[in-house]
């Protein structure tokens, strides 16, 4: 019975090499497929394409353009670009997901060219190009990056001279606006120049990019060291590196500072990279790495100020990826708001603090700290998912003006001006 079994694979063997199967093909194959094979490879017949697919119980693979992907059947019938199903001028789906039989399998599949054709049994066609499969598929994202970055620590951003965009440029040119827009999504920091010193002129400068996020802090906001809110902001203390609202569920995505005056010495602002820090951490532990993006931590603001009573309570990890391609997005670090942690047993809470030590001390690195001294004039727009902010003591009157902003929608401009966000 072995001896006609080994026979009978070695004939399917030999089909399998006559009809050109590849290596990769075959190693996909399990042996259980073999007895008897009842899995086809399908080729193109263009050797310049390197197309093979397969049509499996559950599935579809295809290998092209150096990529094995496989989708689900009901995927391929929800993702449907066809009149019926998918609306493009409002670029929105027409079709009722919950009425695709979720058991649903193609009647046929053919090949034309660089376009994939599946025929449903109730006779709908859908078809995909190759390309937007790629695209679109989950091996595809894993290999892609959502928003380039280039990782900074001061040297290297001195090193790049990054430079300003004037005022002028920024409000009434599209390339000025692109400009500042490149530099900012690979750096985490942009600067305009020859701004008015004023706060009206600082809104309108960030109403040119985005709508002004609204929080209980107002809208723009002029502050000086009054201690007029329930924050160390408002004083002359220095402030450790930071990003800000980590107590808000969604923490504020970009940061704008302009310094209208200063009478007086010190308050230059620390800017750190804290995805460059990370990245540090990635490669030296990568088993803490993993930690920080899985604890969740509780951050909390509590306020009672005059007329200000406020109780915010954010949760979410220190690192936030990506989980189909790890990639970093969000980093969320404030020493001064972190709550309780009461979130996580004891026997992890000290493996936890090992990690967030091995963090800070890459943050804490001098040669990772880029000081810069605010003037009238001189707007900095921060990212503040990404760079983290803080500023040494100083003396004398100091006013600050500035705002945060929805981050969606800076990110909505850079993409209408053809930039990768």
């Amino acid at each position: 019975m072995w001896c006609h079994g080994l026979s009978h694979l070695q004939n399917r063997l030999q089909n399998l090499l006559r009809r050109g199967v590849t290596c990769w093909a075959f190693q996909q194959l399990n042996f259980k497929s073999l007895f008897p094979l009842a899995i086809h490879w399908h080729h193109t017949a263009s050797e310049s394409l390197n197309c093979a697919w397969q049509q499996h119980e559950d599935h579809f693979e295809l290998q092209y353009a150096n990529t094995v992907m496989r989708f689900d059947y009901v995927w391929l019938r929800d993702h449907c670009r066809s009149a019926s199903c998918y609306n493009s001028k409002t670029h929105q789906r027409s079709l009722d997901t919950a009425s695709v039989d979720l058991c649903i399998k193609p009647k046929t599949i053919r090949l034309d060219e660089t376009t994939l054709f599946f025929t449903w049994p109730d006779g709908h066609v859908t078809k995909y190009d190759l390309d937007w499969l790629v695209r679109n598929s989950y091996e595809g994202q894993k290999q892609k990056v959502i928003q380039p970055r280039i990782l900074w620590n001061a040297e290297i951003y001195q090193r790049a001279q990054v430079p300003s965009v004037d005022f002028p440029s920024f409000l009434e040119t599209n390339e000025g606006l692109k400009n500042f827009l490149q530099n900012f999504l690979l750096y985490g920091i942009a600067f305009v120049e020859n701004v008015p010193p004023t706060q009206e002129h600082t809104e309108k400068l960030a109403e040119r990019i985005s709508l002004i996020r609204e929080t209980i802090y107002g809208r723009m906001w002029s502050f000086t060291s009054d201690f007029s809110r329930g924050d160390t902001a408002y004083t002359k203390l220095a402030l450790d590196r930071h990003t800000d609202t980590t107590y808000f569920q969604e923490p504020c995505g970009i940061q704008v500072f302009h310094c209208l005056k200063h009478e007086g010495t010190g308050g230059r602002t620390l800017l750190v990279d804290g995805f460059y820090a990370a990245e540090q951490v990635l490669q030296k532990a990568p088993e803490e790495f993993e930690l920080l993006t899985k604890v969740p931590l509780k951050h909390e603001y509590i306020e009672n100020v005059g007329e200000c009573h406020n109780h915010m309570i954010g949760v979410g990890p220190v690192l936030s990826i990506y989980p189909w391609n790890k990639e970093l997005y969000l980093i969320r670090y404030n020493n001064y708001d972190r709550a309780v942690i009461n979130t996580v047993p004891y026997d992890v809470v000290h493996r936890w603090y090992t990690a967030h030590r091995t963090l800070t001390v890459e943050l804490r690195r001098p040669e990772n700290e880029f000081w810069v001294k605010l003037k009238p004039g001189r707007v900095l727009f921060i990212d503040n998912w990404r760079v983290l902010h803080g500023r040494e003591s100083f003396t004398g009157y100091r006013q600050l003006c500035g705002c945060y902003l929805t981050r969606d929608d800076v990110l909505n401009t850079a993409r209408l001006l053809g930039l990768q966000a």
